[in-house]
């Protein structure tokens, strides 16, 4: 299992774990419950590449980010740090 915290979003924290290349087990500390909780849903079994490609660059109003998009660079973070090569 992976955190993250977060910046910019009234998510405070995201954990995930990454099996293969698939995304699995997320979850958000604070911030907006029933759309967080959708994300996760979405996302689960979801290849990291193809979340990232989804994420990346969403923004919330004018935070220059969301959760969505921080849930990207934290997996994009999480694969550069272990060395893995997006599929």
């Amino acid at each position: 299992m992976y955190e993250y915290k977060t910046r910019g979003t009234c998510s405070t924290l995201i954990r995930f774990d990454i099996t293969g290349q698939k995304i699995h087990d997320v979850s958000f500390e604070n911030g907006c419950d029933g759309n967080l909780k959708a994300i996760s849903a979405l996302v689960e079994g979801m290849e990291a590449g193809e979340l990232i490609k989804r994420l990346k660059g969403v923004q919330c109003k004018t935070k220059g980010t969301s959760c969505g998009d921080q849930l990207a660079r934290a997996v994009e973070g999480r694969l550069e740090a272990a060395g893995a090569k997006l599929a």
